[in-house]
């Protein structure tokens, strides 16, 4: 039988000394037992019945478990009685609101919805903290349709001047992929703090416009941390690493400290632009403020370290980290790999693997890598298989892409083309590209004019395909198939991307362009260009002019090499750095066959070690010697 509700109001006064010694364990067992673990309306029940026959005040009951356990039951009646005897000067309202912050925050938020209908079926009022909660559980199921009854409940009951509110909203909106809604909405909003500002922004940087993100930037009032790391982020997530490096020097200017997340941000920009000095910069200010130990800005370090260059660096900073993850791991791989050590690659996979870390696809993708640019086809397709078979790891279009590029170096053409008719997923242009380009190096006419009628119709406005195709023309003697292309380039209006090669020089970054005239030290680099050319032509150099792919008098072809983007660049750092020092450079497109042997030399003749990184690796001359192998 239920006991009577009037059997709640238990006698205030102080337990008399005749209570019995039995009674007070009673009520310590109820206290520690059932008292904070019923799971069921039932057994709430038990626990009331054994307060009253202990004489114990009904407010040691834990009143959020009271509503989470009566809720979604027909005892919700009960509970409601429950929390009008304990908490009879505060609205029920307030109790409810700590079982919906439990939901909303606990491993279904959709129950948190559910209570919340329910508190309006039993005409719970809610209150601002009601409606903050529900919207949380909105945002974290992205439950744009009832995160929209939500804000009509907030216009309904006037909370429309809760900033912390309209902020949630716009947060749900654009989260939920209605930016055209949430920005209506910010539009709208009488008042707007930084958070607003800042959520919006994070928002615009998410869907990939990063102009609109600059137009709310530079509108905003003021500005934190945040407000700056957004949109740096936001211009590397775009790809526009030059904008990132420009906003993050106004922050400096504008006296705002960078957070661990600015650091990140601002080092994987110097690492698609390879600003090392930056780089190494933005290091020392980590360090000195404790960030040594952020996991995230280490992994960030080797990446950045790798793609400048500075392969040595990179393995220091991974040598000292006291924590490693997975991306740690495969940072590293994928940096051996593409600076041709790829017998260390592999070493650090087993190494990986002794520590019992598990590989991710990353990791395979960097050891495929390592295989692929030294010619390591069996070890490859070891891996490949392995992916599977050792890890469950279901192979991804990009290693399907690192067999094909595997194969199609090493001269397995057909066996390549096999693979790719046979891929579980439709092969895109980068593993047609790859096959492209072996074919270029393979001198297989018939492969690629497969290979094209494909990239035609998967990348049809990509000029490196139509480039590619255009010299495999001119290598075999093909003068009118090779106009054609040109033709076919110009009449589709597709340009071909000129050749740009940088280099940093005091903290300035120098760009060329090949066949460049305009630069201010033009006539001083050509002249000690001559003068390295006659210490070549000694060591036994010949221009190899077949890299021009133009039907046009030798001489020409010869001063056409020698203008090379990378070679000016390599040259003007000769000039203008001090002897000994390594010499860095970065180029838009591959390193052609001319340039590569030059610089093998040039490394010897001046004593220095030049660093190239091209589209698609890096190569290490020292000592007439690449760290390619030749293999490229």
């Amino acid at each position: 039988m239920v006991l009577a509700l009037s059997s709640f109001y238990v006698p205030q006064s102080p337990n008399r000394n005749q209570i019995h010694h039995a009674k007070l364990q009673s009520s310590e067992t109820l206290k520690t037992d059932l008292l904070h673990s019923f799971n069921s309306p039932f057994e709430l029940r038990q626990v009331q019945a054994q307060i009253i026959k202990t004489n114990t005040s009904l407010s040691i009951l834990p009143l959020t478990r009271v509503g989470l356990v009566c809720a979604f039951t027909p005892s919700f009646l009960y509970a409601q009685q429950i929390f009008d005897c304990v908490e009879s000067q505060k609205p029920e309202t307030f109790v409810w609101n700590y079982c919906l912050k439990a939901l909303a925050e606990g491993d279904s938020p959709i129950d948190a919805i559910m209570l919340f209908y329910r508190l309006r079926q039993y005409d719970v009022f809610p209150d601002s903290f009601t409606c903050s909660y529900v919207i949380r559980a909105c945002l974290n199921l992205s439950d744009f349709w009832n995160g929209r009854i939500l804000h009509g409940v907030v216009e309904k009951l006037g909370f429309q001047s809760n900033l912390y509110l309209q902020n949630m909203i716009v947060h749900l909106y654009s989260s939920c992929g209605e930016v055209k809604d949430a920005r209506l909405l910010f539009e709208k909003m009488p008042q707007k703090d930084v958070v607003t500002w800042n959520t919006m922004i994070a928002q615009l940087i998410k869907q990939r416009d990063d102009e609109g993100a600059y137009d709310l930037f530079a509108r905003m009032p003021e500005r934190n941390v945040r407000s700056w790391t957004s949109m740096i982020a936001g211009y590397v997530k775009c790809g526009k690493p030059k904008e990132a490096i420009h906003l993050f020097a106004k922050m400096e200017e504008a006296g705002v400290k960078s957070n661990e997340v600015t650091v990140v941000a601002v080092l994987a920009a110097c690492a698609d632009l390879g600003a090392l000095d930056l780089g190494r910069r933005i290091h020392e200010y980590s360090n000195r403020h404790g960030f040594k130990r952020n996991v995230r800005i280490s992994n960030t370090l080797i990446d950045m370290y790798v793609k400048c260059g500075c392969l040595e660096e990179a393995c220091k900073i991974f040598e000292e980290m006291e924590k490693r993850t997975v991306v740690s791991w495969s940072a590293m791989i994928g940096g051996l790999a593409m600076h041709g050590r790829a017998e260390e690659a592999l070493r650090l996979f087993s190494e990986m693997s002794q520590v019992g870390m598990e590989p991710n696809g990353v990791t395979f993708i960097g050891l495929l890598h390592a295989c692929s640019h030294m010619g390591l086809i069996n070890q490859g397709r070891k891996f490949f298989a392995s992916m599977t078979r050792d890890y469950g790891i279901v192979p991804q279009i990009e290693h399907y892409g690192c067999l094909v590029d595997l194969l199609s170096r090493a001269g397995l053409l057909h066996e390549a083309h096999e693979f790719i008719l046979n891929m579980p997923m439709k092969p895109n242009g980068v593993v047609w590209g790859a096959l492209l380009g072996a074919c270029r190096v393979h001198k297989n006419v018939e492969m690629a004019e497969e290979a094209i009628k494909h990239l035609l119709e998967l990348d049809p406005l990509n000029d490196g395909y139509y480039v590619v195709l255009s010299n495999i023309y001119a290598e075999a003697g093909r003068w009118e198939d090779t106009a054609r292309v040109r033709k076919f380039m110009k009449d589709q209006q597709v340009k071909k991307t000129p050749g740009r090669s940088s280099i940093t020089v005091d903290g300035v970054v120098h760009e060329f362009v090949a066949g460049e005239e305009s630069h201010p030290a033009t006539e001083q680099i050509f002249q000690r260009w001559d003068e390295l050319l006659i210490e070549m032509r000694l060591k036994g150099y010949v221009p190899n002019t077949s890299v021009v792919l133009l039907d046009i008098e030798e001489g020409e072809k010869v001063k056409f090499v020698s203008r090379h983007s990378e070679k000016l660049a390599l040259v003007f750092g000769l000039m203008n750095t001090p002897a000994g020092t390594p010499i860095r450079i970065m180029k838009n497109l591959r390193i052609c066959e001319d340039c590569h042997a030059a610089f093998k030399l040039i490394s010897a003749i001046v004593n220095r070690e030049i660093v190239i990184r091209d589209r698609n690796r890096f190569h290490c001359f020292k000592d007439n010697t690449c760290s390619c192998g030749d293999y490229w």
